[in-house]
């Protein structure tokens, strides 16, 4: 298990090579479909000069709290403010976070795990950014949960949302299980050790540098309709809406009801590990912004609620649609960049 890991992240680092020996050149990165945030955030967010990732304004770390201490951390130990070995030392230890996943897979899912190594798209998206950081706690937080072990889990949980805020999602799934089984004092004794968590992991960058804190707050909700989303296809082909917040949201909501509805409907109370992916789904079909990475949180999530052939069918047919998404969105952005080869904007919505 550990080595087909390891040679998933190297063949990653495989696909990121051109990238790392021409300097990530614009739009060459996006050609050869081998951009990272981890090169691109190096300079762009002054970890070249080891500044504090959320104590310059408006051009702080974009991402939740314990994401920015992990690009701090690794620039100090980054020699000769050199971007190369920034990369190098970055991808070290979301190889590490990889063979962890896997790992835990394999306990989790004996029959499945191996789909997670054996994925062409999370190979390709491995390297892109810092998202393993908050997949691996998120994935430990449902096994915990499935075996009530409630107060770790939620431990977890307020851990990976420090790190990437997808994971909140998951108490929706949470709640609804609970509500089923009428443990209200465990849903609250949930929610409170998850929140706690939260706020000890969040509390010395919002009290230090409450702006830079709340750069990721902001950001996210003052962006527009971004790459990959369908609100952006939408836009691309000529249908403009406004307050895509609220539409956001409100899909969402559509979404999760539906889900509500089915899942109440059940005879039985399906394991955290069963509904998860389909509750991050919704979330990720109702975002401003679905990134290629994005395929490392689905993918877990699918491969833990997979139970048998036919599913493994249906695994492989998404799967293929996410590759083709990930050569369409390099291609586009070529195009968008100003390069002579790309995909035309109305081919990318379609």
């Amino acid at each position: 298990m550990l080595l087909l890991a390891l040679i998933a992240s190297l063949v990653s680092f495989t696909k990121f090579d051109h990238c790392y020996n021409k300097n990530w050149a614009t739009p060459d990165v996006y050609v050869h479909a081998c951009y990272s945030d981890i090169s691109a955030l190096y300079g762009a967010r002054h970890m070249d000069t080891k500044t504090w990732p959320y104590s310059s304004g408006k051009d702080s770390v974009e991402y939740p709290p314990l994401t920015g201490l992990v690009m701090w951390a690794t620039s100090l130990i980054t020699p000769s403010q050199n971007f190369h070995w920034y990369f190098l030392i970055n991808i070290f230890f979301i190889a590490i976070l990889f063979m962890l996943a896997s790992w835990m897979l394999s306990r989790f899912k004996p029959n499945f795990w191996y789909l997670l190594p054996m994925t062409p798209a999370v190979i390709a998206s491995l390297f892109i950014n810092w998202d393993l950081w908050a997949v691996v706690p998120a994935i430990a937080a449902i096994y915990l949960f499935d075996h009530k072990k409630y107060d770790y889990s939620a431990l977890l949980l307020g851990v990976a949302v420090a790190v990437k805020f997808f994971p909140i999602v998951l108490l929706a799934p949470i709640a609804l299980i609970f509500n089923r089984r009428r443990q209200l004092q465990s849903a609250l004794r949930y929610a409170f050790v998850f929140t706690i968590t939260w706020l000890i992991l969040n509390a010395p960058f919002f009290l230090s540098t409450p702006d830079g804190w709340y750069q990721f707050f902001k950001l996210n909700s003052e962006r527009g309709a971004d790459f990959g989303s369908l609100w952006y296809s939408l836009q691309l082909l000529g249908i403009n809406l406004s307050n895509l917040n609220a539409l956001s949201i409100l899909l969402f909501l559509i979404g999760l009801a539906g889900f509500a509805i089915y899942f109440f409907g059940l005879e039985f109370t399906p394991r955290l590990a069963t509904v998860s992916f389909t509750v991050v789904a919704i979330f990720t079909i109702a975002s401003k912004v679905y990134s290629p990475q994005y395929v490392l949180w689905l993918t877990p999530l699918a491969i833990l609620a997979m139970r048998g052939r036919r599913d493994r069918s249906a695994f492989w047919i998404w799967q293929g649609a996410e590759l083709i998404y990930h050569l369409a969105i390099w291609e586009y952005l070529a195009s968008y960049s100003g390069s002579h080869f790309g995909l035309p904007a109305k081919a990318y919505a379609s």
